[in-house]
Formats: C-alpha cells, sequence, structure tokens
C-alpha cells in the first residue's frame, strides 16, 4: 500500500511540474526544454532554449539564450540565464542548427552542440551547481575530417585531468585507416568558467609532447 501510495504522489508531482505554462519572453521561440533536479533540493527545475526571434526566409544567424526556471508558488520563475552557453541558429555551418541536445543527468546540466562541413566538430558542455552559480566541470570534444585526422578531448575542470587523443588517418577502397595515434594526458588546474562566461574570453591550451592546440573557449561577443 505504502509503494502504490509513493507512486502515485510521484506521478502527481510530475504531472504538476509538466502542467505549468513554459515561459516564452515577448519575440522569443522555444527550442527544447528539460526538467531536473540541479541543485539537489529534491525539486526539478526547468532548462529552457530559446532563439531571441523567429527564424526567417532570410536564413540570419539569430543569437539564442538559456534560461533555467524554479517552481514557486505554481509558476516557473527565472532563476538563472545566459547568452553564451549557447551557439547562433547558423553557427551550425552547413551541418545546419549547432544544438543538438540538452540534458540533466545526476544533477549534471549538459548540452552537446556541433557543426562543420567536410571537417566537422562537436563537444558536450556539462555543468554542476556549486557556490551559488553553474560551473563548467567537464568538456568532452571531437574534430576533425575524414581520411585527415580526428582530435578527441576530455577535460574533467574538476580535477584538471585533460586526455587528449588525435588519430591520423588515410582512406584506401572508402575504407578509413588510422595509421597513427598520439596519446597525451596533461593537468591544467583553477580554471573557473561559468554558465554566463561561457565564452568571454579565449581559453586556448597547449598540449606539452604533441603541441595540439586546444580552444576550450572562443571569445563570443
Amino acid at each position: 500500500m505504502k509503494k502504490t501510495t509513493l507512486l502515485v504522489i510521484i506521478c502527481l508531482n510530475s504531472l504538476t511540474l509538466f502542467a505549468q505554462r513554459i515561459p516564452k519572453p515577448e519575440s522569443y521561440f522555444i527550442l527544447t526544454t528539460t526538467l531536473g533536479d540541479l541543485d539537489n533540493d529534491g525539486t526539478k527545475e526547468l532548462v529552457v532554449a530559446y532563439n531571441t526571434k523567429q527564424e526567417d526566409e532570410t536564413y540570419e544567424s539569430i543569437p539564442r539564450e538559456l534560461r533555467i526556471y524554479k517552481l514557486q508558488n505554481g509558476e516557473w520563475m527565472m532563476w538563472k540565464k545566459s547568452q553564451q552557453a549557447l551557439y547562433e541558429s547558423q553557427d551550425g555551418g552547413t551541418m545546419g542548427d549547432p544544438l543538438e541536445k540538452i540534458e540533466i543527468k545526476n544533477g549534471i546540466l549538459n548540452i552537446t552542440q556541433s557543426g562543420g562541413s567536410s571537417w566537422k566538430w562537436g563537444h558536450t558542455d556539462k555543468y554542476r551547481y556549486q557556490n551559488g552559480d553553474f560551473y563548467l566541470i567537464g568538456y568532452s570534444s571531437t574534430d576533425g575530417k575524414i581520411c585527415e585526422y580526428f582530435v578527441y578531448v576530455d577535460f574533467n575542470l574538476s580535477t584538471g585531468k585533460m586526455i587528449v587523443k588525435k588519430e591520423y588517418e588515410n582512406c584506401e577502397d572508402d575504407d578509413q585507416i588510422v595509421y597513427k595515434r598520439q596519446n597525451e594526458t596533461l593537468y591544467k588546474k583553477g580554471i573557473k568558467i561559468t554558465l554566463q562566461n561561457r565564452r568571454k574570453n579565449e581559453l586556448k591550451i597547449i598540449t606539452p609532447k604533441y603541441k595540439h592546440q586546444i580552444y576550450i573557449a572562443m571569445k563570443y561577443d
């Protein structure tokens, strides 16, 4: 009986969360939403990605905004926002919209974006709420070109550990063949990037062994 009652309460709480009207500032257009507990208070927050205006036939690149809402007295109230966490609508290049997905896993906000043409790029930012703000705690990326090379980066900003792998390829009879690999591990501690200042300053790390240039942040006005 207790299990049944608990299940009913959980279902009702979920329905209440989804029943609230998703806020939409004037002229904004909702791209995607997700729910999850980001500050470990037992209540889910709402994350919304917006275009700051409606797309039209001109295919103008539109700035985007990420907002995080808390549920207060039955309404979603804005808690945090950022205009630097998301790329603009045309920043994916020929690959199209750069925004792949936004999700919350184990209290961590994950944002995945990608783009390019023959040369492709993609990365996932992981943010954790701590000390009153959302800090970047993880960054993983892939970039390169088929039959040329691919660089894979896994950076734990909390520990400072960065793993960089580069695979050189050539193609024969439509088969991709990796003919050389470079693996490197380094430590870069003390980097503090928040959701609000994600691309305020350029952050380039040159690896000590192979001199790979890794851009964790590209300045974005």
